[in-house]
């Protein structure tokens, strides 16, 4: 229950802050943030002469909103309900923040650059706080989920700088090529810091020497991960003793640790970060 609910209060803080970010720093530089969001802003500047009050309402986070019911639909189909409902949370607070609060004209720095960096920082930690709720910011991260248990092997990536090109080509067309070129920092720099803090996106192994026969089948039953067994001996002891290896995130070694200090205190851990897996490994948030 404490796990569950400090997930909500996390895709709550993410939410503010990424759609802060753009509302406080990259909206008032006339910069665009790339993604479905950047579409909302460019629907936003194309509907503007259909917009009744454009210098005090901005349209941004109602056509987000729209355009993530689709996305949304094609979630509930294949995602847990706690991962749609969190994900709801999050789109409703991006459209409240983008378009409910007052419409600013002025960024809080002085200068270009200064805007698309702080916001960077703050909307990356605001994704990254999302993804690390088990959901997410809407959008790509939507289709990147649902791919990530549909079709591992599909190219996310691939498909966010494809958008992201096209995106930014329409924006640097309607505003200026050097709005678009500082735009592609902001979503560069973004990306960067939402993946150091969605450390789930970090995978690791673990390498564990135990005498008890029965943690492999423990930390299966805990984690839900497959342990790789065989049997050694230590060379000073001369004692027989188990080795197991899983592969897991980031996000799991807490429980795989809680679960070997309940059953084997003296058992002896080895971690590795930052691997390459491939083959069977599940990837979770």
């Amino acid at each position: 229950m404490k796990d569950e609910a400090m997930k909500y209060i996390k895709v709550i803080i993410g939410s503010f802050l990424f759609s802060l970010g753009i509302y406080l720093f990259i909206t008032p530089s006339g910069l665009n943030s790339g993604g479905v969001v950047g579409i909302a802003q460019i629907l936003n500047l194309v509907l503007k002469p259909l917009n009744p009050n454009p210098d005090t309402f901005d349209l941004t986070g109602v056509m987000n909103l729209l355009l993530n019911i689709p996305l949304y639909v094609l979630a509930l189909k294949s995602i847990s309900k706690s991962f749609c409902i969190r994900t709801l949370i999050s789109i409703v607070i991006q459209m409240v923040t983008l378009s409910l609060l007052p419409l600013r004209t002025i960024p809080l720095m002085p200068d270009m650059l200064s805007n698309c960096i702080l916001g960077a920082l703050m909307s990356g930690v605001g994704v990254g706080l999302c993804l690390q709720s088990s959901s997410c910011a809407g959008g790509i991260d939507i289709l990147g989920v649902y791919f990530s248990k549909t079709k591992p092997n599909f190219s996310v990536g691939r498909l966010s700088i494809i958008l992201n090109f096209l995106v930014f080509g329409v924006f640097g067309y309607l505003v200026s090529l050097q709005s678009a070129l500082y735009s592609i920092i902001f979503v560069a720099i973004m990306y960067f810091v939402a993946d150091k803090v969605h450390y789930q996106n970090i995978n690791m192994s673990a390498m564990i020497f135990t005498k008890n026969q029965n943690l492999k089948t423990i930390i299966m039953k805990n984690t839900g991960r497959g342990v790789t067994c065989w049997q050694g001996q230590g060379v000073y002891t001369g004692e027989n003793e188990d080795i197991l290896v899983v592969a897991l995130n980031k996000y799991e070694i807490r429980r795989l640790e809680r679960t070997i200090k309940d059953a084997d205190p003296q058992a002896f851990m080895i971690l590795s970060e930052g691997q390459k897996i491939t083959g069977g490994f599940e990837k979770r948030l």
